[in-house]
């Protein structure tokens, strides 16, 4: 059987192989979504689409958790702080929120952390804050000594924008605070009242300004806003949800925490509630839902959070949310409208990506006007088996659809009415060729997607591919943005990443002659690149755009490998399916057969090869930073844990582990450091005695990190 899947195969019927396509395919498309909509305030799908996405991948990864990918949307967070803004790097990372459904998803959540505080039924039921997600865009505050010292976005996690002069104009955030900790780092989310953003909407129209497309947009580029009298035009508010860096704790629960917030100054919503059990936790959710319409701004769902801030700390983080809280979304909303045109998006690992060009829609107060159309097996109406979809109806030009999203970001297309469709629609053809460059789109075994052959002759893929690398995350080449990389292109003057390195050599003169440019222009880029050939191993094997590594897996590699030199070498002596190198790299906690296939494919093409060296050889590659604690006696090694423990659960243990600076691994090689075995260790135990690794016992392990 063919592993080519679509969007509409339910996920109990994927098979493994069908499983691995369609977490790549959500990953490119969550991806896409989360830049347009962190990245540019900018949405392409609704919320609704977006959230269907993640719910699909969070199934998938469920039933696979070996198949789960180091680029996976479960491990991501927003998207990179945007240009013209200085960069804050967030002392403590500023996460998302996991995403509840349904009441059962709940109820499981509440499961989940029993399982992992080993809480049996005759134990009683947890207490949980729940209060309304506001629909804005984050923000953390930060307080030295009573006073505001800078404020920053959410960003990717890690780094946000530093928009503190904005901050300060928005009324709701105290510029002044008293009996506060000396550091006290407050989060909450910035937003607009609709009556604010009707009154807004009003002035721009009258102006003969851009009308805004809603509040959460409205809000978001306000704060964005590189000159601070805009923001203070605006009418912002802010709701604070939680903190960051403290020096002092506020209190010992979540509810505590926030009622000394409030005391402090700072608006806490007036609908968070503290519940026992799941059960109570459904009930206020449909409480808010029922008064959603009557609150005067937006909110998306409702946010639970563990009250008790102890076993907050013992369950910890993932790498993109914390485990201890959830966001119970509300459901789909949905429109019908024309579908006027199928297009071909052509992506850098050389996708050929169907979208939908609609008559343009508002769903749930948000303008549509494009929506995924996934692959051709979903626009024929049928799965990779054949099997009907949407009862076989194909999605043709000029078809009345029913567009449905669930926020603000990907649109997808739920239903097709037949008896509105025009008598000259025809069934839609998938191209055989790329719209780009003309080479065969080809549809490989294992693949739901056609992709071009081109390579780098594709201009699609090359300038997509030097887009990514220039971006932040990757490189982060101030001013050598998308339409620079586009026109340089075009001009011959950019074919690869090693070639921006060498710009000013080859055309700094012309450069600096080019009209919209000048020497002043030219000469600030050219600083920007040099400052940039001294680069972190992770940015670099991530701005190298093989297929299937993202951030996280590329900072896993890095860590694993330490220095480019080890990197390359493994890379190029691994052979897909064997050897030592091979299985190397499958021991790697994160890794699994698709990534590091793809890796090592790309370092076996020649062309690509050269190019990667070529690039080497203009750069002063830094070794990859260590997670550490201090001296913490695991910082640094590698761990592995097998067999049952008594005193916490395998999960905790991790967790701790991680926090403590060790990178935990999935099964036992000759690179493990060591093994903490616990009742009933079976395979890897014996393994690891047969290397000659260091073994202990749950007790040693205790003592080592700390919690003996």
């Amino acid at each position: 059987m063919s592993a080519t899947t679509s969007a509409a195969t339910p996920v109990r019927a994927l098979t493994e192989a069908e499983a691995a396509v369609e977490l790549a395919r959500l990953a490119a498309a969550i991806l896409e979504a989360d830049i347009r909509y962190h990245g540019a305030d900018d949405p392409a799908i609704s919320d609704a689409d977006y959230d269907a996405l993640k719910r699909r991948n969070a199934a998938i990864e469920a039933r696979f958790p070996a198949l789960r990918r180091p680029d996976s949307p479960s491990l991501r967070v927003g998207a990179a702080p945007a240009e013209g803004f200085a960069e804050v790097v967030h002392a403590v990372p500023m996460l998302s929120l996991a995403n509840a459904f349904a009441d059962v998803d709940v109820v499981e959540f509440d499961a989940r952390l029993r399982r992992f505080l080993a809480l049996g039924a005759a134990d009683p039921p947890l207490a949980y804050t729940a209060e309304p997600k506001i629909d804005g865009i984050s923000l953390s505050l930060r307080y030295e000594g009573g006073r505001l010292v800078q404020a920053a976005t959410r960003g990717d996690g890690s780094r946000g924008e530093d928009v503190t002069a904005n901050a300060r104009t928005i009324a709701d955030s105290p510029a002044g605070l008293k009996d506060a900790p000396a550091l006290l780092e407050v989060r909450g989310e910035v937003y607009m009242r609709h009556a604010d953003f009707a009154r807004l909407n009003a002035r721009q129209a009258a102006a003969g300004e851009k009308i805004l497309a809603n509040p959460r947009n409205a809000a978001a580029g306000s704060l964005r806003q590189l000159d601070p009298a805009i923001t203070g035009s605006r009418p912002l508010a802010f709701f604070a949800w939680g903190w960051g860096e403290l020096s002092a704790p506020l209190a010992t629960t979540q509810t505590e925490a926030m009622a000394r917030l409030a005391a402090l100054g700072f608006p806490v919503n007036p609908l968070l509630v503290r519940v026992l059990g799941p059960g109570a936790l459904v009930a206020h959710w449909a409480a808010i839902e029922a008064q959603r319409a009557t609150l005067g701004y937006d909110i998306d769902g409702v946010v639970y959070k563990l009250d008790d801030l102890a076993l907050q700390g013992r369950l910890g983080f993932t790498e993109a949310s914390p485990r201890w809280a959830r966001a119970h979304k509300f459901p789909a909303e949905t429109a019908w409208t024309r579908l006027e045109a199928i297009a071909i998006q052509v992506g850098r690992t050389g996708a050929l990506s169907p979208v939908g060009r609609l008559a343009p829609v508002t769903v749930g107060g948000v303008v549509v006007s494009n929506a995924t159309l996934h692959n051709e097996d979903y626009i024929a109406g049928r799965n990779a088996r054949g099997e009907a979809i949407r009862d076989g109806k194909d999605i043709r030009a000029g078809d009345w659809v029913q567009v449905y999203r669930a926020g603000d970001v990907i649109p997808q297309l739920a239903d097709v009415d037949l008896s509105r469709r025009p008598a000259r629609a025809v069934p839609y053809a998938f191209p055989a060729l790329c719209p780009e460059c003309g080479s065969a789109a080809v549809r490989e075994p294992g693949d739901a997607v056609r992709r071009c052959t081109g390579g780098l002759i594709c201009p699609a893929q090359a300038v997509e591919r030097l887009k990514h690398f220039a971006a932040r995350g990757a490189f982060d080449i101030e001013g050598l943005g998308a339409k620079s990389i586009e026109e340089f292109h075009a001009e011959g003057w950019l074919r690869e990443p090693a070639d921006i390195f060498t710009l000013q050599a080859r055309h700094g003169a012309g450069l600096a002659a080019r009209e919209g440019w000048g020497a002043r222009s030219a000469a600030k880029l050219f600083a920007a690149i040099e400052g940039r050939r001294r680069i972190g191993l992770e940015r670099l094997i991530f701005a190298l755009g093989i297929r299937h590594v993202g951030e996280v897996a590329a900072k896993v590699l890095a860590r694993h490998y330490g220095t480019w030199a080890a990197f390359a070498a493994a890379m190029d002596a691994a052979e897909v399916g064997e050897g030592r190198h091979w299985e190397e790299l499958l021991t790697i906690d994160q890794v699994g057969t698709v990534l590091a296939a793809a890796v090592v494919t790309a370092f076996h093409q020649p062309a690509e090869r050269a190019a990667i060296a070529r690039l080497a050889t203009e750069l002063d590659i830094l070794p990859a930073g260590r997670p550490g604690a201090g001296t913490s006696p695991i910082a640094g090694l590698t761990v592995v844990f097998t067999g049952t423990l008594e005193r916490m659960t395998r999960d905790e243990a991790k967790v701790r582990a991680e926090a403590l600076g060790a990178r935990v691994a999935s099964s036992v090689s000759a690179r493990t450091d060591l093994v903490v075995a616990g009742l009933g260790a079976g395979s890897k135990a014996r393994k690891a005695e047969e290397l000659g690794l260091r073994v202990i016992d749950e007790a040693a392990w205790l003592a080592l990190a700390g919690g003996g």
